[in-house]
């Protein structure tokens, strides 16, 4: 895979939720955007597969969003985004092989067969012949 990480821009922002004292004060929560379409590391093709598979993910402007605030340091969480988004776009980008159809084999068919017939003679002898 390619490696695009000089195209990331980095937000910095406090993050929410409970705290100490150093809630209202430190930006430690990390947002990295990237703009897909403006991105000069993949080809037209990849840039469709990425938008296709994460279009969810990426906003009208076409630009690929994802904030952190996992950990009290600015610098891990910068590291953890950067991380996130090229695992996020490498599992994009995956191609999964073709399920070829197989047809089961004669011997297989068989035995299906003979279990299906031994289970149904199991059965018509358990009735009762009341005669």
């Amino acid at each position: 895979m390619k490696d695009f990480t000089k195209e990331l821009t980095y937000k910095t922002s406090r993050s929410s939720g409970a705290g100490g004292q150093n809630v209202n004060k430190v930006e430690t929560s990390v947002t990295v955007m990237w703009n897909v379409a403006e991105s000069e590391c993949f080809s037209i093709e990849g840039k469709e597969m990425i938008f296709e598979k994460l279009k969810n993910r990426i906003n009208l402007e076409g630009i690929l969003q994802l904030t952190v605030s996992e950990s009290r340091t600015q610098l891990q969480n910068k590291k953890i985004a950067t991380d996130k988004i090229l695992e996020i776009v490498e599992k994009s980008l995956f191609i999964p092989k073709a399920r070829k159809a197989t047809k089961p084999s004669r011997s297989k068919i068989e035995k299906r067969i003979k279990a299906k017939k031994e289970l149904s003679q199991k059965k018509e002898n358990r009735k009762f012949r009341g005669e």
